[in-house]
């Protein structure tokens, strides 16, 4: 397949900024609405956190089931047809909140934000990996992810600080128009990169698809027995190589930290400094105001220098090591200012996931690269939900006035301590030649003309 010109990735990098920042700027104030809908006028609220571990664990369910169907799918039928869908979903939930935060209101917005979320959480940023790895080349892949990671960066910076001059009301009323721009754009402007030679039309088409084999039952019935890969498919998958199996759990304990950190970190904060709307907002723009200065400078700039001499997997080991020690400096945080020195660490842990997925991109064939990114946002996403049955509990337990010992950071600590598991397998990687571009892999679904 011929590469899509700059132009067409750039209109992928506004879509994804768009759609982020509809998404990140409500952030900072859902704690509040949360707290305040189900516990109002106080700083700890333990139905809140086991609600919000519910909520990660149910979606982390969904996606485990939806990451793999939908990476397999835009294979077939195109990123963008694919990406159209969550986008329209992400509305939803936003809109009810634009509309009311009262309690039946937040009971409607928790309801729906599960139950799209289930299809949303992570299919954008999946669908945008592949979109990448079908249109640039291996060796300027890892640069090109960190690119899409600044861009997402600069999105969470550019939601946050908005949302820390304007009202509640007013911030979910502007991030529900902006989620409706961000569809628009990108069904206008947004080239499609996947056209598969066994199909004419695509899904989201008013026509019916058109296999080019003569054998048109065999084929089209083989079409849909795959489109939602097998264990078995994803098992194989990940023992496609030693490297794509040990990226694979990096990814696991990875995300398991992080899902962790973010579930418990603000209503730590709230309970240990009283934190509000706006000191999160502070927080978070420090964060990302750090991420997109190392995304913009750090990974364009050094990135190509540094990944042919240290190679992708010590800097994926790097960028582990600072995030498993911001994590410890957020649970032994002993005066409100460590935090704030803590969202520093950011200019240097997010290293990782640009590398690890460009790890994960170049042990598989062209063909089966929505698959292998859907894969590993699969294992992603079973971390999703286990990460809020080990978290939550404790969360909720040493924040509250029964903590066996008073160290209401607890959980953030053992969060920690997943991170660095990820870390310590991160530093087993072995460096291993990529699989040519040429090559079709065993593993693809192929039909002879």
């Amino acid at each position: 397949m011929d590469k899509l010109s700059s132009g067409g990735m750039s209109h992928l990098y506004m879509t994804i900024f768009l759609h982020n920042i509809s998404t990140f700027m409500v952030i900072p104030a859902i704690t509040d609405v949360t707290m305040t809908a189900l516990c109002p006028g106080r700083d700890e609220c333990s139905i809140a956190i086991y609600l919000t571990g519910f909520q990660q664990a149910i979606v982390g369910l969904g996606t485990l089931v939806m990451m793999p169907l939908v990476g397999n799918l835009s294979d077939k039928f195109g990123r963008k047809a694919l990406l159209t869908l969550p986008m329209i979903f992400t509305i939803i939930p936003l809109g009810i909140l634009a509309y009311s935060r009262t309690r039946n209101f937040f009971y409607a917005y928790f309801v729906a934000k599960t139950l799209t979320a289930m299809f949303c959480e992570g299919s954008v940023h999946c669908l945008a990996l592949a979109y990448v790895a079908d249109n640039v080349p291996e060796g300027r892949r890892a640069s090109t992810f960190g690119i899409l990671s600044g861009i997402s960066s600069s999105a969470f910076v550019c939601g946050t600080l908005f949302t820390r001059f304007v009202s509640t009301p007013s911030m979910f009323q502007v991030a529900t128009s902006v989620a409706v721009v961000a569809v628009m754009y990108m069904r206008i402007f947004l080239p499609d990169s996947i056209i598969d030679d066994d199909i004419s039309a695509p899904l989201l088409s008013n026509g019916k698809p058109k296999v080019l084999n003569s054998d048109e039952n065999s084929n089209v019935e083989l079409l849909s027995s795959k489109a939602l890969p097998s264990l078995p498919d994803l098992i194989a998958l990940l023992k496609t190589s030693p490297t794509f199996s040990q990226a694979a759990i990096v990814a696991f304990f990875s995300n398991l930290a992080d899902v962790g950190l973010h579930a418990s970190l603000l209503y730590y904060l709230k309970a240990r400094f009283h934190f509000n709307k706006d000191q999160f907002a502070d927080l978070m723009v420090i964060s990302g105001v750090a991420g997109t200065i190392s995304q913009n400078f750090l990974q364009l700039i050094l990135m190509p220098l540094l990944a042919p001499v240290l190679g992708e997997e010590r800097l994926l080991s790097i960028g582990l090591l600072f995030s498993c020690a911001h994590m410890f400096f957020y649970g032994l945080a002993w005066s409100f200012w460590v935090p704030y020195a803590a969202a520093m660490f950011s200019i240097f842990f997010v290293f990782a996931q640009p590398c690890m997925r460009s790890i994960v991109s170049k042990q598989v064939g062209p063909s089966e690269q929505g698959k292998a990114q859907g894969c590993i946002s699969g294992l992603c996403s079973f971390a999703n939900v286990i990460s809020p049955f080990a978290f939550s509990p404790l969360t909720a337990l040493f924040l509250s006035e029964k903590a066996p010992f008073n160290f209401p950071g607890f959980s953030i600590v053992c969060v920690g301590f997943a991170a660095m598991v990820a870390f310590i397998q991160s530093v087993m990687i072995k460096a291993a030649p990529p699989i040519s571009s040429e090559r079709v892999s065993s593993n693809c679904d192929h039909m002879e003309p």
